[in-house]
């Protein structure tokens, strides 16, 4: 698979990287350890060498099951892991934001451990805290930096003001932010600024939480547990309303034979060379599709027409509940 730089201070990935928080977190319960393993292994097989997790997502979980899969192919993989959450150690429970410098530090100690690594490719801070300057973060993360515990610092989820502000502390090697075909709002200041700054974008739901691939329509059921169930752009009616999306994917992944998903990747490679999606699944065949995105090669008319056919849907519903959305910098 194609190798794609992020930022100016040496980190390369592959084009296509592997969101892992799905296979313990989030999208109903955990999956089988063991098969998630096998999943990640094939990943490694077919070129993927860039895991996105966070303590947060379990919590600590994700890290372990990363790390435990991860163990044996050290060498060839980038690990990509966050911090900046409170999270109560004893009952797992979320208490708000927090990146406070020491505890920063703390994080990364028991990061390195739950990955049984010796340094952390690349940590981002997953949410920003308004208590805590953001130079102060960036000075955190720059001594862990130079201890060699850290090698590429990141950002989740930032403001313009965040990103600049930061970047003079320590060099950011990659923002994590939502974008996809239906969540373009990175284009009208984020964009500028990183292809300004040299800073790589790395998307999280390119494919709409799976809403792009498909699979999803307003009888879709979910777990419980799945965070979708309180996400407005997921409400019956919302998703009623946003099937013409799918169904402008539909038509075009025909004529390139290809899949909805594929179109919707394969679109988000072509925006930009420092661009690097991380899909989440935690199947075989939903993995090897996602993969097979980065040999979809889309012509300026093509991307013309993609433009053009999306720009006649209106998407319906917010894409977080409203406690959320105030979580982010955008």
């Amino acid at each position: 698979m194609d190798q794609r730089a992020l930022g100016k201070e040496g980190l390369r990935v592959s084009a296509i990287g592997l969101g892992c928080m799905g296979m313990s977190f989030g999208y109903g319960p955990a999956a089988d350890t063991s098969e998630m393993i096998k999943l990640i292994h094939t990943a490694v097989d077919q070129g993927v060498t860039f895991f996105d997790t966070a303590e947060v997502y379990g919590p600590f979980t994700n890290e372990l099951l990363v790390g435990q899969a991860l163990a044996p192919v050290r060498d060839k993989v980038v690990i990509a892991t966050k911090f900046g959450f409170d999270i109560d150690p004893s009952t797992g429970q979320q208490r708000g934001v927090t990146s406070k410098p020491a505890h920063i530090k703390e994080v990364v100690t028991a990061s390195l451990k739950r990955l049984r690594v010796e340094t952390i490719d690349l940590l981002y801070q997953h949410r920003v805290d308004p208590n805590v300057p953001i130079e102060d973060v960036a000075g955190a993360v720059k001594d862990l930096i130079c201890e060699g515990k850290v090698k590429y610092f990141g950002l989740s989820e930032a403001g313009v003001d965040t990103i600049r502000r930061a970047h003079k502390v320590q060099p950011i090697s990659a923002l994590q932010s939502e974008y996809s075909l239906w969540w373009r709002r990175p284009e009208d200041e984020i964009l500028p600024v990183l292809d300004e700054l040299g800073i790589g974008l790395v998307p999280y739901s390119p494919l709409g939480k799976g809403f792009l691939t498909g699979a999803i329509n307003e009888n879709t059921t979910f777990d419980k547990t799945d965070f979708r169930n309180i996400v407005p752009r997921f409400n019956t009616d919302a998703r009623k309303a946003n099937q013409s999306l799918v169904t402008v994917l539909a038509d075009l992944a025909r004529q390139k034979n290809a899949t909805s998903a594929q179109i919707a990747l394969a679109w988000l490679l072509a925006q930009k060379t420092w661009i690097a999606p991380i899909p989440g699944t935690t199947k075989q065949n939903r993995l090897a599709e996602n993969i097979g995105a980065a040999r979809i090669r889309l012509s300026q008319a093509d991307l013309v027409d993609i433009n053009a056919a999306v720009a006649r849907v209106n998407i319906q519903g917010t894409r977080y509940p409203e406690h959320l959305e105030r979580m982010t910098g955008l």
